[in-house]
């Protein structure tokens, strides 16, 4: 049983949320991925973030209708290509309820629950925009089934002691997928994050020369979801996950957890033998890739 510091995340209530994620909010994952150059046209200051992206837009009339998320499943995409060139992105998601204003801009993003999510991207050349990459039809990304809840915006505070990391069980054997990492080591996070997403929500417009799209027009489009959930960005890869594709048969486990209860060095092996009770502090997504 969940304790009163975690919170259900129910996948039937899920389908009337809109997904959106942040680009470049975590120094060295892009050029890992091989897709800095994607940005070249995007205007942002050196440390910022290069921008928001949607993954799944209710009611959007387009392939961003398709909801995409699973709490134990990774779906390959269609195509030879496409399939072998599949990465997990552990991300921390952040459980948001959405203010508008009058003319409807989005006014206010207010976090109650974060919690582990695999933002799964296909890295196939070419993608006119980031959501080509990231939404190929049913479980195409990952998002943990309990969340930890929050008191309040002030994610710094909360989270002080918060680690993401990420690991891939293949043929029985675990192996460091992303580089064990504290949530203060994202580029923008807290205060400042939800400032420059309601910013970017009623500013981004994004155009034919780089991979942005107009994310708030889009949650208009949609009818002004309440809730929302971000993915607020990918760390870096080990020298194993940056050079490792998923397959069929993969366990791709992304956790977000408080390292006051659980030692960063701990972590694999806790996963690698039965944990009862070990990660009750925890979100935890395990995901098979199909």
């Amino acid at each position: 049983m969940p304790d009163a510091a975690s919170l259900e995340i129910d996948l039937g209530e899920l389908p009337s949320w809109f997904g959106m994620g942040v680009a470049g909010n975590f120094a060295g994952h892009l050029e890992q991925a091989g897709e800095a150059g994607d940005f070249v046209n995007v205007a942002a200051a050196e440390s910022a973030p290069k921008g928001l992206f949607p993954f799944y837009a209710p009611g959007h009339g387009s392939f961003l209708s398709v909801f995409p998320l699973s709490h134990d499943t990774i779906a390959l995409p269609a195509g030879a290509e496409a399939a072998a060139s599949l990465q997990a992105e552990p991300e921390v998601g952040l459980a948001c309820d959405v203010r508008y204003a009058d003319d409807g801009l989005v006014e206010a993003l207010a976090p109650y629950a974060l919690g582990a999510c695999n933002d799964c991207s296909i890295r196939v050349p070419g993608a006119a925009k980031i959501s080509e990459k990231k939404n190929w039809g049913a479980c195409s990304k990952g998002v943990a089934a309990r969340f930890i809840r929050l008191d309040g915006p002030d994610l710094g505070q909360q989270t002080a002691s918060h680690r993401l990391a990420c690991f891939l069980r293949r043929d029985g054997e675990l192996h460091a997928y992303g580089i064990d990492s504290p949530l203060s080591g994202y580029s923008y996070y807290g205060y400042r994050l939800l400032d420059w997403m309601v910013e970017r929500l009623g500013n981004q417009l994004g155009s034919a020369d780089t991979p942005l799209e107009p994310v708030g027009q889009y949650l208009r489009d949609c009818g002004r979801p309440d809730k929302l959930l971000v993915t607020i960005g990918a760390t870096r890869y080990t020298p194993f996950g940056e050079s490792t594709f998923l397959r069929p048969g993969d366990e791709s486990i992304v956790l977000v957890y408080d390292s006051a209860v659980m030692a960063p060095g701990d972590v694999a092996g806790t996963l690698d033998r039965p944990h009862d009770g070990a990660f009750a502090a925890a979100s935890l997504l395990v995901q098979t890739v199909a």
